[in-house]
């Protein structure tokens, strides 16, 4: 895209840049005389579980037509739609992870087909293909679901025209997809110059397997020298986070005056004096209309989507007052849904944004008078979005209240795309290009601290720059759906016929200069919904006295496991590490092989042990009672605690152990032996930040000392054990 100077209020400088009119220059020359055959078109495939993966592919769809292609785009659920078996296009994949590491559920049947055992060796030789992985590294099996698909292609043939990039939402996906996407259009100009002269042979091996790119000093660089400097850029990205200077020549005072002067609102020097290398703004595509009448009946979003309304029967906080985090549990009355679960199944629940979030949100955007006029959501005629769709979570001729309340996720950290929408609705200079500092390149830094990682959303960007008053249509189109919450059951049907429990922390964020204290989304609407029957631990159940009638309720839809469930054979021993909240499938997996035992008084069952950790034994030491209850009678063989914050007592020692992992190590030869010996099953649960990274390393560290092997082997072991399905997690950042 070529762009004018300005010198403006703002103070933004678009520059037009030389490379840009080379890019031009090449599309007129090069495919011009392309065959209709391989003309410069190119099919975008993406898999994707919560929009991350489907708004990039859309973003790269955008830019397309400004570098001289032609992109096609679609789901890997829709199959009717492409066909990568005689695909002659190049293909760009978008992929996102989910659960332990696997593949979106878009993206499930697609997986699938391709690892079908019957398929050649030789069967997608004939497809090009560049493959973007998201990812989070605070969970295990960083990018597997995009790292499956690219490892099955391989094996069948297919070969790179461009280095897959991993994208890691840990530190901000935009620091590994903003370059790969800016790499990827002198790949695809390869790719066609390739095809067009076709010299298919040695030009395209070439192309697909060296895959040159220039770098600054004009010397050429491979595939996997690309792979480097995005793993390069992701780390240069966290020292910037962590208060090191982002230009070579900064004293370590100006680092102190940036970090103690910098905000939301407000850049200092060099960013506050920097041209600005922004991105394009978003093309619009929805109108909205909102008209005055009657709404159609309005309830949760709840029949389409499987979820059932139940009654809330208990209301439990199981940590004491002053605990550093509330505990709470949940009993959910199923009896009527016939709704069947496993324990270490989850159940997703509907929660709605805050009212008063939404009330505010209405009044700044001046909207509160027509809060409930029927919404007509249209595409605009004339836009340039490619392959633009009304979005299906915004129901037509729902209120707006209803809309904002549970169809939008108004809390969701606004992307550098909506930012970059936002600075054109805004009025005021400065704040025009605050917003802009944002979304560049140069303020990558100040958007992670300021944005993503001080959990900023929609409304308290509003509240700083005053003069921002975007349209209605500009929300729809930005703000994701608003996503269910995810608990696991803590609890089995055996012991607890028509009943499921779980158990949550209320999360808090603290006051800070970019939001207010608030509490989590759905942890703090479940507080407060149950407050009116929230009972102590200990105390007699006011709720057992009130009709089903008067029960606070709840929208939920079971959400089943395919691998965390306790092994078929009873006799397999399995280890369970589940500090915390954590802890609650594996008071699931208790209660069932406490069941279990009552009824098969003959079989041989296997040892079960629990590591459990928590801050002090008398605050917040979840299901002290079962668990004690369990050890007792045999259906927990070794239960082993830590308490990280109390001090030890006259038998203990400065090397007691303080968290899970180090109870593991004081045990090291039995988990060993479970493992190795007796091919039993490891559990973790909770903490993904953390707590598994911890438990992990000191899993390999227990393999390693027991075979006397290095590290490297090791992984090779634990990777067999998740293979096997016998090393499995279920946790949380």
């Amino acid at each position: 895209m070529l762009l004018k100077a300005c010198h403006c209020q703002c103070g933004i400088h678009y520059v037009t840049r030389p490379e840009t009119r080379l890019e031009l220059a090449f599309t007129k020359t090069s495919f011009h005389n392309m065959p209709c055959e391989v003309a410069a078109r190119f099919l975008i495939l993406y898999g994707s579980q919560h929009g991350q993966a489907q708004s990039i592919a859309e973003e790269i769809c955008q830019q397309a037509a400004e570098h001289g292609f032609t992109a096609d785009i679609s789901c890997l659920s829709n199959q009717h739609k492409y066909n990568v078996d005689h695909e002659i296009r190049p293909v760009v994949f978008v992929v996102s992870t989910t659960g332990d590491g696997d593949p979106p559920d878009t993206a499930q049947k697609f997986v699938r087909k391709i690892k079908n055992k019957s398929l050649a060796h030789d069967h997608f030789s004939h497809l090009r293909y560049a493959l973007l992985a998201l990812g989070d590294t605070n969970y295990a099996n960083f990018c597997n679901g995009g790292k499956t698909i690219d490892s099955r292609l391989q094996q069948l043939g297919a070969k790179h025209f461009y280095a897959t990039g991993h994208a890691d939402d840990g530190t901000g996906l935009e620091v590994v997809v903003d370059p790969w996407i800016e790499g990827l259009w002198d790949a695809l100009k390869k790719m066609f110059s390739s095809m067009s002269s076709n010299q298919q042979g040695a030009d395209l091996r070439d192309c697909t397997q060296d895959n040159y790119h220039k770098n600054a000093s004009g010397q050429e660089k491979n595939k996997s020298d690309l792979e480097v400097d995005l793993h390069l850029l992701k780390l240069s990205e966290v020292d910037s986070q962590k208060g090191k200077t982002i230009t070579s020549d900064s004293s370590d005072v100006e680092t102190l005056f940036t970090a103690l002067v910098a905000s939301l609102k407000q850049s200092v020097p060099p960013l506050s004096e920097s041209v600005l290398n922004v991105p394009a703004l978003p093309a619009s595509y929805l109108e909205v209309h909102l008209e005055q009448g009657s709404t159609e009946r309005e309830t949760v979003p709840s029949d389409k989507d499987c979820y059932h309304e139940v009654s809330i029967s208990k209301a439990v906080q199981c940590t004491q007052d002053d605990a550093v985090k509330t505990a709470i549990l949940l009993e959910l009355d199923i009896s009527e849904q016939n709704i069947a679960y496993q324990p270490g199944d989850a159940f997703d629940i509907l929660c709605p944004n805050r009212a008063s979030e939404v009330e505010e949100l209405l009044l700044r955007l001046d909207l509160q008078t027509q809060k409930n006029c029927a919404v007509q959501v249209n595409l605009l005629k004339n836009s340039s979005k490619k392959a633009a769709k009304v979005p299906l979570h915004i129901p037509q001729n729902g209120s707006l209240q209803f809309i904002l309340t549970w169809c939008l996720e108004i809390r969701s950290a606004p992307k550098k795309a909506f930012v970059r929408a936002l600075a054109d609705f805004t009025q005021n200079g400065s704040e025009k290009r605050r917003l802009l500092e944002l979304c560049s390149k140069e303020g990558s830094a100040d958007y992670n601290s300021f944005v993503r990682d001080a959990n900023v959303c929609l409304l308290d960007l509003l509240r700083a720059f005053p003069s921002c008053l975007p349209p209605l249509s500009l929300l729809f189109e930005h703000l994701p759906k608003l996503q269910p919450r995810a608990y696991s059951a803590a609890s089995s049907s055996l012991q607890h016929p028509g009943k499921v429990n779980f158990v949550f922390n209320v999360v808090e964020f603290p006051a800070r200069p970019e939001h207010p204290a608030r509490t989590g989304l759905c942890t703090g609407w479940l507080a407060d919904h149950v407050s009116s029957i929230l009972r102590p631990l200990g105390t007699v159940p006011a709720s057992e006295h009130l009709g089903t009638s008067a029960l606070p309720k709840v929208h939920v839809r079971p959400r089943p496991s395919s691998t965390f469930h306790l092994p078929a054979d009873l006799s397999i021993p399995v280890v369970m590490v589940g500090p915390g909240t954590g802890v609650a499938p594996f008071i699931g997996f208790l209660e069932q092989r406490e069941k279990e035992r009552e009824a098969n008084q003959e079989a041989t069952f296997g040892e079960t042990w629990l590591f459990f950790g928590c801050r002090h034994k008398d605050k917040d030491f979840l299901f002290r009672e079962e668990l004690e209850r369990f050890a007792h009678n045999g259906t927990l063989s070794h239960l082993i605690v830590c308490f990280s914050r109390d001090e030890p007592d006259a038998a203990g020692t400065v090397n007691s152990p303080t968290y899970v992992q180090h109870n593991l190590r004081l045990h090291a030869k039995n988990v060993a032996s479970i493992l190795l010996k007796d091919k039993g099953c490891l559990y973790v649960c909770g903490d993904g930040k953390n707590m598994a990274k911890d438990v992990n390393d000191t899993l390999l560290e227990i393999i390693g000392n027991k075979l006397q092997i290095d590290i490297l082997d090791a992984m090779k072991i634990v990777a067999g054990l998740r293979e096997e399905k016998r090393y499995l997690q279920d946790i949380w950042s």
